[in-house]
């Protein structure tokens, strides 16, 4: 990791997000989900954005409901979260995967993950409280989706085009000087103006990581190991390791951090595996598994 930031890296994980993102979106909120569209419209899709599965069945009055609660609170988070509606009577093999005891009931999938969420129709606020329980989950896992503006948002940049942009070239320039704080200083000001520029994101992350290997030593794997709820030990270790390209042993020592710390420091180290996420880009296959570890870890 010694050097410029290989943007050309940069720019190849962003063309994939940018064709991800120009793949037909769902344009619904609301869906019936069934055993053969369980895997697409459930599974892939909590990889970019929360569902809640509600098992519904004719044989239960209270299902029409929960289903108009959900539907309600659903819509109202604008594309946030989705919320598959799944008829028992149909589809019983979903039922039996998740192992329901009873109907109505609700679960929510993030990343992955399926988390056990409530039995009944339950008033309004108390719903309201799960669903914006699982959007937080989601973002703290970071779900790219979650929280997602209206779907006729204007689109943002296209980030294949901002190496041609003269801020790039001014971030770049001091970079290849080796000058990392105005690097940072310059990609930070094109984030503060495109919040949403993902080729500045990344770029950034990747000038952060740099700049912080300057001051890790070797050692810094061996003082960790010898003090596991350190995180400044721990962090640190796991950079060296993201820099010498041992990208499970990196995800693995933040993940079992996560699990030893609370408060601010659970934040911090949530913080720098998102980093690793972003750096690591979406074509990545074990970004959806530490994905599904975090939010394991969170929930």
């Amino acid at each position: 990791m010694s050097g410029a930031v290989d943007l050309a890296a940069v720019k190849a994980r962003n063309e994939a997000a940018a064709r991800a993102a120009e793949a037909p979106a769902p344009g619904q909120y609301v869906l019936d989900v069934t055993e053969a569209n369980f895997q697409p419209e459930v599974l892939d899709r909590s990889f970019q954005v929360p569902v809640l599965l509600a098992l519904t069945s004719a044989r239960a009055p209270s299902s029409a409901e929960l289903v108009t609660t959900l539907e309600l609170i659903v819509t109202a988070t604008n594309g946030g979260v989705v919320l598959g509606k799944v008829d028992v009577d149909v589809n019983p093999r979903i039922a039996q995967a998740l192992q329901a005891q009873a109907v109505p009931a609700v679960f929510a999938v993030i990343g992955g993950q399926v988390v056990p969420g409530f039995q009944g129709a339950l008033p309004e606020p108390q719903v309201r409280e799960f669903v914006d329980a699982v959007l937080q989950a989601a973002t703290e896992a970071g779900l790219p989706g979650a929280g997602a503006a209206p779907a006729d948002a204007p689109d943002e940049p296209v980030a294949a085009e901002a190496p041609e942009d003269p801020r790039f070239t001014a971030a770049e320039e001091a970079l290849e000087a080796g000058d990392y704080a105005l690097a940072t200083q310059r990609y930070q000001a094109i984030l503060d103006q495109e919040p949403a520029n993902q080729e500045a994101s990344l770029a950034l992350g990747q000038v952060r990581l740099m700049q912080r290997l300057e001051s890790i030593d070797a050692d810094a794997a061996q003082r960790a190991d010898s003090a596991p709820d350190d995180v400044d030990a721990q962090l640190a270790a796991a950079d060296l390791s993201l820099a010498g390209n041992d990208v499970p042993g990196a995800l693995d020592r933040l993940l079992k951090t996560i699990t030893r710390v609370r408060g601010d420091d659970r934040d911090r180290v949530r913080q720098r595996l998102l980093e690793y996420f972003d750096l690591l880009g979406p074509d990545d296959p074990r970004v959806p598994t530490a994905r599904r570890e975090l939010t394991r870890a969170l929930f």
